[in-house]
């Protein structure tokens, strides 16, 4: 007589926290679009002056960092073959993101490593300071189900304005504080080519940038863990 009472009681507590959530994921929504085109200023640490060659002004920006104790050229080594599509948590951001908008798989590339897997999908570098930087970026439409990212030279980037484009710009980047300790830093942004792309662009990344920060965020520990274990295996031997 019991378990008809508890099967209830779970239901409406499973019913309760879809609720919960349903409720934050809309108030992220609408802090999103409002936020949209309001640029957080950057420090004096973050200030990064090839993005700001790049794209001086953008809709969006990100930024991301995580202390490392390895050398600044070991860390960007480590992020840079950092193979994103072994987390079971990306792969499943990737297949959310084609089940809402109806695209097929991109997971069938065969290039390993964040650079080598961007590359391989059309993104193109604009600039790079050997052990220490790159900067990445392409033309796109993201909100298709299957997007295409287009790479630009770098001399033609930052005045591509082509009608119904986003242009997006994304780093990855290790500071040194000393010989044997970096930070860590990544930073991503973005700018609609004229208004009716901004506005799809704003819907867009009001509906899904949470599973594109939760990408930038999931890479942080690994490429501190992989850079530590390589610094740990080099004093091993």
């Amino acid at each position: 007589m019991t378990r008809r009472p508890s099967l209830l009681a779970a239901v409406k507590w499973i019913a309760g926290v879809l609720a919960l959530a349903a409720g934050a994921y809309a108030g992220y929504v609408g802090i999103t679009w409002l936020r949209f085109r309001h640029r957080e200023p950057s420090s004096t640490d973050d200030a990064d002056p090839f993005l700001d060659q790049f794209m001086p002004v953008c809709d969006i920006v990100e930024r991301h960092h995580i202390d490392v104790a390895a050398p600044a050229d070991v860390t960007f080594a480590a992020a840079c073959e950092a193979d994103l599509l072994q987390s079971p948590a990306v792969r499943a951001i990737f297949r959310t993101r084609e089940e809402i908008l109806g695209g097929e798989s991109g997971m069938t590339a065969q290039a390993h490593g964040i650079l080598a897997f961007t590359k391989s999908i059309g993104w193109g570098v604009l600039a790079e300071v050997p052990g220490r930087e790159v900067v990445m970026g392409a033309v796109t439409k993201p909100w298709e189900a299957n997007v295409v990212f287009r790479p630009l030279p770098a001399d033609e980037f930052a005045r591509f304005s082509e009608p119904g484009y986003v242009k997006i710009a994304w780093t990855l980047r290790a500071d040194a504080k000393s010989a044997s300790e970096c930070v860590f830093r990544t930073e991503t942004r973005a700018v609609a080519t004229d208004a009716m792309a901004r506005t799809k662009f704003r819907r867009y990344w009001s509906l899904l940038s949470p599973g594109i920060l939760a990408i930038r965020w999931l890479m942080l520990r690994p490429v501190r863990a992989e850079a530590e274990r390589r610094v740990a295996l080099a004093q091993a031997n």
